[in-house]
């Protein structure tokens, strides 16, 4: 038993002084790395040539952190102003039994609210013009505390809707569009509905005032009216009463996060329940947007790469340039591994230096993008009437565009380094 605690107690020596040894010649690469990437842009060309690839990285970085920022602003907006008005899902058949018990608990906890709901194609006429409309009745006290539609009214707001008065509100380009304001009043024509005449069949019309205007600066400001449901139903010629909301012919849902709508349709789905989401609607815009967005990135990762593979050029003359140095070192004891080790750490150190650099460069750019661009007066903004470019800097696309430059940092620096590692000693200093 002594015996085999002696040489146990060897062993785990030796491990010990192996990893010690190893962890030393590490850092002595790491230390070496470092100083090479150190050298003065005045003292060596190709000082200059790393000091300009370093700068490319960082630009290239910074680039992309503006424009990830600028395109989640713009998918933000859109999400707020569209996604917040719009339906998230309706469903499209009476509610005769509690569907939403049927639901799974997770998904049961991600709806907020239901509400009556009833949509109607319909024309907007005034003196000037004529237009096609989505008419949709709402339950005004539902809509104020679940959609954003009452933080974008440009006079009165959801409260004017009121039962049996025949109020609508209407989006400003619909408004600018058709030359009426508040207080005027439009023909609404519902082709849907129809009544016998001694003329024949006709649709049902009425006369309604403008009772607010909105402004979502979307497509919804030119094509979605909206009227108390109570008046819907008359219009439509529609039983329903407001006691019990089930007799309205589709129900309305909002759910807690719109872009998570996929779970909820297909549970539906399963359910064999009718219903139509905001996907139908929406869903191309989306995916413009983010096709873009993918574009951009895509674009801007190739400068990063281009950058970050310029390092190869500079540590290539690097190794040329010290390769008396490295002769030495193989003579001191350093294996090959380890002086490939420190042209890997030279590179990681320049990525280090050019994304870090960039981070910071593109951070202070997108919290000062606005201000920037009203000061040399670049007209950027999305409309006429002053408004700003959405910005939304999301640090997990930080982090990740921190790793991939760090990443390709890395894999620029192994050509260079096994160049490093295939010298022989003798050849190196040969002619010194």
């Amino acid at each position: 038993m002594a015996c085999c605690s002696d040489t146990y107690y060897r062993i785990m020596h030796t491990f010990k002084h192996v990893e010690n040894k190893i962890s030393i010649m590490t850092f002595v690469s790491a230390r070496i790395g470092y100083r090479y990437s150190k050298t003065k842009i005045s003292s060596s060309f190709i000082a200059l040539i790393n000091f300009f690839s370093v700068l490319g990285l960082c630009l290239g970085v910074a680039a992309l952190i503006i424009v990830l920022s600028v395109m989640n602003g713009l998918e933000d907006q859109l999400k707020q102003r569209i996604l917040g008005v719009v339906p998230h899902i309706v469903i499209t058949q009476p509610m005769l039994k509690p569907i939403i018990n049927q639901l799974k608990p997770e998904l049961q906890d991600s709806i907020l609210t239901t509400m009556p709901f009833i949509e109607r194609q319909a024309l907007v006429q005034s003196a000037q013009d004529l237009s096609g409309v989505s008419l949709q009745g709402v339950v005004p006290e539902t809509m104020q505390q679940y959609s954003s539609l009452n933080d974008h009214f440009v006079f009165n707001d959801l409260t004017v809707l009121v039962p049996k008065q025949y109020n609508v509100v209407i989006g400003y380009a619909l408004a600018r569009k058709l030359n009426v304001q508040v207080g005027d009043n439009m023909r609404l024509i519902l082709p849907s509905s129809s009544r016998f005449t001694p003329l024949g069949r006709v649709p049902t019309q009425r006369n309604v005032k403008v009772a607010g205007i909105f402004n979502l600066q979307s497509v919804e400001d030119s094509q979605t009216i909206f009227m108390h449901i109570d008046d819907v139903h008359r219009l439509a010629r529609i039983k329903y009463n407001v006691s019990q909301p089930q007799t309205s012919d589709s129900t309305r849902w909002f759910i807690s996060e719109p872009f998570a709508y996929a779970q909820l349709s297909a549970e539906l789905n399963a359910l064999s329940i009718t219903h139509s989401t905001w996907r139908e609607r929406q869903g191309p815009l989306f995916d413009a947007v983010k096709m873009e967005k993918n574009m951009m990135s895509l674009m801007l990762l190739l400068v990063i790469a281009v950058a970050a593979f310029n390092i190869i050029s500079a540590l290539v003359m690097v190794v040329i340039e010290k390769t008396p140095d490295i002769a030495i070192l193989r003579t001191q004891g350093l294996t090959a591994w380890q002086i490939m080790q420190i042209f890997m750490f030279n590179g990681l150190f320049n990525g280090v230096k050019g994304a870090g650099a960039g981070v910071i460069l593109g951070v202070i750019l997108v919290y000062s993008l606005n201000p920037l661009l009203l000061l040399l007066d670049v007209p950027l903004a999305l409309s006429g009437d002053g408004q700003p470019v959405p910005v939304l800097l999301q640090w997990h696309n930080v982090v990740w565009i921190m790793v991939v430059s760090l990443l390709l940092c890395v894999l620029a620096t192994l050509p260079p380094a096994i160049k490093a590692l295939r010298l022989q000693p003798a050849q190196s200093l040969k002619y010194e």
